[in-house]
């Protein structure tokens, strides 16, 4: 089977002969590669237009939202990708690490958009900047799209996570990209990529895939777009240099290979936790993935007195793991990536063998395979008695699972060994000695992306030396490349554009959607806090009455609170102070002010949700007269979860003002507020006004009901939502279904055309109970009338409907709102 190559929006297969892809278990043939015949100038043109024009206009927090549906569209799939992983050599544990490690890194940056980015297609970075005595000129940056492609070429060893985690900061910083897998492990890259295409959540140019030779699509390299690399430094640095590239300034990020290394701690003797932990992890990173990861151990730093301890409980370790067919539930360690890797680290292992010698040569017998048919190699333990003298520890890599044992005196000798590694993308220490770990973790830092400290305290919860974390970054100084991947947000910087915006508060607020202090106030007779989060635009704002502060309040505040400072209880104490009396407390401003602003009247702000950046500027004494204004700063889209109200966070900002007009406190509070609602009101006049609207004559828009007998079907579900259903009437509803259907009710979407009435028994129909329309609406505007009653006197009331469970008084109020929507909407009298 040839694989496809997706380019230009449609799967192209090569036109030449191809190259031919094996199973690494069995040596059986799997798939061919071909990009022959791919206009390379055309494919990047392609995304730089339409799939960059697709992306960049959507916002943050959508391209977040995209990242969560594909996540979940794969994870639906993943049992079909742990099949063909096994293929590579991968275990069933090296298969997780690698396919949903990757579904876990979009995850992740969808939380983190969520979160933490805005609903508009830039982002505004940093505080805004004051330029002028005035405050008319003001400065601050924004972060945008570059305006390119981004080119992803990815190492074998990890063909999803490798893929993923350098598309979850580009497509969330809305940068179109083409993925060029390692070769060798493409069909499972491919076959994880064509997923992604059919779910349809991707805009259109978002993304494109070659499976087999770049060719020479990095000649056509313009400025604006990237290159992500990953594999060898020497590969890395040549393409580094093409001419495209360093001449256009086209952006570079590379994670090469590394000498990682791991350092037992001076205190961690036989029988400590520190030392099983450390003989456990050497062990682990020499055997899974069969060694090739890129953040593997290679160099195992030991004192000088322990080297024998740790030789032979590292041997012992290493013979208990059983090697072969990733299928067999014994094996522990799969093959290598196939022959040609097998051959690499052959030629990388007889190098070691010129300086240091191999006292470990595991010779296990495999699990349902054998080493002439696949490409399995057991683990490799070097001894370099003299580190210092003996480079070869530290320049060659074999990248399998083969490491080198060396020994250290005291914890200058472990940092300088670490360091000789010229660059890693991780290092770890074990031990327990919190002065050798500090001592040692801030020398080695210079030469390394990550340092992991592990010991007893952590264990339990600890990732592991090799496991890097979307939250932190990945990537490490000299050899390791220089670059930096994830990291948070921090990882989408690479993709983004930042520039300088200076003007007005006016203008900077119209441009970052951001209120600037000093821009136009919108007042208006309607309070902020009764807008729905839709309703509420930037620069509302409401201007308060004023509030004189007494000196019982400044008494009465410190015995409430117990804040009894003196400033704000003993006047005799304030010779030397900046204080001319006793002052009220900076939180009874806050507290006063939100009394002042807030609005008693049920609306929908939901809660306080936070508070940010308070400042107190000059000192309120009793006799101050305070004033407040309230404006609306900054809106950020929330995702929601569970049974939560769909809802939106708002940041206002609070200017507290003396009579004098001098600022006293500043602060920006922050609040939950509900989101408009499709559903209709569960009110009698609501319920009325849409109802004269239906007729006989009413067409419908789906369905088989009459008017008369969609009002009927209302008020018999209305009426069994304060009744008594018995629940052995009707089938159990699994506990975890169950759950779904009840997180349902909270969330805006809609019961779908076709939904079956499950008190309706198999052919059975509806049947008229009124004599004609008009009585059946006035039975149902009564039924309604009983319903709001029944739970006004009975809140804590529970009742049982048989295709959601047992509901609470809200949780059927939002069934009955949706039900109502639904059957309205099916006659267009909404």
């Amino acid at each position: 089977m040839k694989l496809k190559n997706y380019i230009y929006g449609e799967w192209v297969e090569g036109s030449g002969d191809g190259t031919q892809l094996y199973n690494s278990v069995n040596g059986e043939k799997v798939a061919l590669v071909d990009t022959a015949g791919i206009n390379f100038e055309h494919a990047l043109d392609y995304g730089r237009t339409i799939g960059y024009k697709n992306l960049a206009s959507m916002s943050f927090y959508d391209r977040g939202e995209m990242l969560k549906k594909v996540a979940f569209y794969l994870l639906e799939r993943k049992k079909k990708y742990y099949d063909i992983s096994y293929k590579t050599g991968a275990t069933h544990a090296d298969s997780w690490v690698d396919i949903e490690g990757g579904f876990g890194t979009f995850f992740t940056y969808s939380g983190l958009a969520k979160r933490m980015l805005p609903n508009t297609p830039f982002w505004v970075d940093g505080d805004t900047q004051k330029l002028s005595a005035n405050g008319v000129f003001v400065g601050t940056h924004i972060l945008t799209p570059s305006e390119g492609i981004s080119v992803q070429i990815n190492a074998y060893n990890f063909p999803v996570w490798g893929m993923l985690e350098k598309l979850s900061t580009s497509l969330l910083a809305g940068v179109p990209s083409v993925v060029k897998p390692a070769t060798p492990t493409s069909f499972l890259t491919h076959a994880v990529f064509e997923d992604m295409i059919e779910s349809g959540i991707l805009p259109e140019g978002a993304l494109q895939l070659i499976c087999g030779s770049a060719g020479n699509m990095l000649e056509y390299m313009k400025d604006g777009d990237s290159v992500l690399f990953t594999g060898s430094a020497s590969t890395g640095k040549k393409l580094k240099s093409m001419p495209s590239i360093a001449q256009n300034s086209v952006r570079f990020n590379m994670e090469a290979d590394s000498l990682n290394c791991s350092i037992l701690g001076l205190d961690a003797k036989p029988g400590t936790p520190e030392f099983d932990l450390f003989v456990k992890e050497v062990r682990n990173e020499m055997t899974t993935k069969s060694g090739q990861k890129c953040t593997a151990i290679r160099r195992i730093i030991v004192p000088e007195n322990r080297i024998g301890d740790v030789q032979n409980a590292l041997i012992k370790s290493l013979d208990q793991v059983k090697i072969g067919n990733p299928l067999s539930r014994e094996t522990r360690m799969g093959a290598l990536a196939g022959k040609d890797q097998f051959a690499e680290v052959s030629e990388k292992i007889a190098l070691l063998k010129t300086q240091t010698e191999l006292i470990y040569d595991g010779q296990q017998n495999l699990v349902d395979a054998s080493y002439e048919s696949g490409s399995f190699m057991s683990p490799k333990l070097f001894y370099n008695d003299q580190p210092f003298e003996k480079n070869i520890s530290h320049d060659v890599e074999a990248f399998g699972p083969v490491s080198t044992l060396m020994p250290y005196k005291d914890a200058d000798e472990a940092a300088a060994l670490a360091k000789r590694g010229k660059g890693s993308l991780v290092g770890s220490i074990i031990s327990h000695d919190e002065k050798f770990v500090a001592e040692t973790a801030w020398k080695m830092a210079t030469t390394h992306g990550r340092i992991l400290v592990l010991n007893r305290d952590n264990a339990k919860e600890s990732t592991g030396h090799g496991s890097p974390l979307p939250t932190l970054m990945h990537g490490g100084p000299g050899r390791a490349g220089g670059g930096e991947e994830m990291g948070g947000l921090n990882g989408l910087h690479f993709f983004l554009q930042k520039t300088a915006i200076q003007g007005s508060p006016d203008i900077l607020t119209a441009i970052t959607k951001v209120y600037q202090s000093g821009a136009t106030y919108r007042f208006s007779d309607r309070h902020p806090f009764t807008k729905y989060f839709e309703e509420v635009e930037i620069g509302d704002s409401l201007e308060t009455a004023g509030r004189t502060v007494t000196q019982a309040d400044i008494v009465n505040f410190g015995n409430v609170s117990w804040d009894h400072f003196y400033a704000h209880t003993d006047v005799t104490s304030l010779n030397g102070t900046i204080f001319d009396e006793v002052v009220a407390h900076g939180y009874f401003i806050l507290s006063a002010a939100a009394g002042l602003f807030v609005s008693g009247k049920k609306g929908p702000v939901i809660a306080n949700y936070g508070l940010e950046n308070a400042g107190f500027f000059k000192p309120v004494y009793a006799g101050d007269t305070i004033t407040v204004y309230l404006t609306a700063k900054e809106k950020i889209n929330k995702g929601v979860k569970g049974r939560n109200i769909p809802s939106g966070v708002i940041k206002w900002l609070v200017e507290v003002v003396n009579q004098r007009d001098e600022v006293v406190c500043v602060a920006t509070i922050l609040t939950l507020v509900a989101k408009q609602s499709p559903f209709t009101e569960l009110k009698v006049k609501e319920i009325k006004k849409h109802l004269n609207q239906l007729t006989d004559s009413s067409e419908r828009k789906f369905g088989e009901m009459s008017p008369q007998l969609m009002v009927e079907h209302l008020e018999e579900v209305l009426k069994n939502g304060f009744g008594d259903l018995n629940p052995d009437d009707f089938m159990e509803i699994p506990e975890v279904e169950l759950e779904k259907l009840q997180d349902w009710l909270y969330s805006d979407k809609k019961i779908r055309p076709g939904a079956k009435y499950p008190l309706l028994k198999e052919g059975q129909t509806l049947e008229k109970k009124y004599k004609n329309l008009e009585e059946a609406k006035e039975k149902l505007l009564e039924t309604l009338k009983e319903f709001l009653i029944f739970y006004r006197e009975n809140p804590k009331a529970e009742k049982y409907h048989p295709r959601f469970g047992v509901l609470n008084k809200e949780m059927m109020d939002l069934f009955q709102r949706k039900h109502f929507t639904h059957h309205f909407e099916q006659f267009g009298i909404l």
